[in-house]
């Protein structure tokens, strides 16, 4: 089984002059209870299905497979997810020995920024951006699978 250890944050300013790629992403989820979170995600031109276990206390790990599928089997799997489909274009930007992952959201989460950086243990030193803001990390209305229930929208 593998963990996947992150952390995310709001993002205060320009940070696409330093993206040295972006990939546009739709996602549903089959799933979205906390203990099992099930999505399927078009990515770029190919397709996933990740399973995704209930976070620890702080929210940084938690268990994660994801397999490659199809691109038609996604399509397919779209229609039967729950309401909410999340659309955004995610941008990799290269700190240190990191690479964050800066996804842009559109449609009901229009005007959220969000960047989260993977690492090897909760605990371990990277560099910090000037244009990352404060750390939303365990924060659950940041989770994908939450968006599609209560959009950015919403908030305001």
């Amino acid at each position: 089984m593998a963990q996947e250890i992150e952390r995310k944050f709001l993002v205060n300013s320009d940070f696409k002059s330093s993206s040295v790629k972006a990939l546009r992403i739709t996602q549903g989820y089959l799933s979205s209870v906390p203990e099992r979170t099930v999505r399927v995600r078009i990515k770029g031109d190919k397709g996933y299905i990740t399973i995704k276990g209930i976070g620890n206390a702080s929210g940084a790990s938690r268990f994660e497979w994801e397999k490659e599928i199809p691109i038609e089997d996604v399509k397919n799997l779209l229609e039967l997810c729950e309401p909410g489909i999340i659309d955004k274009t995610r941008y990799l930007v290269k700190s240190g020995i990191h690479t964050y992952e800066v996804d842009e959201f559109y449609g009901k989460n229009d005007g959220l920024i969000v960047a989260e950086i993977e690492l090897k243990d909760e605990n371990e030193d990277f560099v910090k951006p000037e244009w990352l803001g404060k750390e939303v990390t365990g924060d659950k209305k940041y989770f994908n699978s939450m968006l599609m229930k209560n959009p950015y929208k919403n908030w305001k």
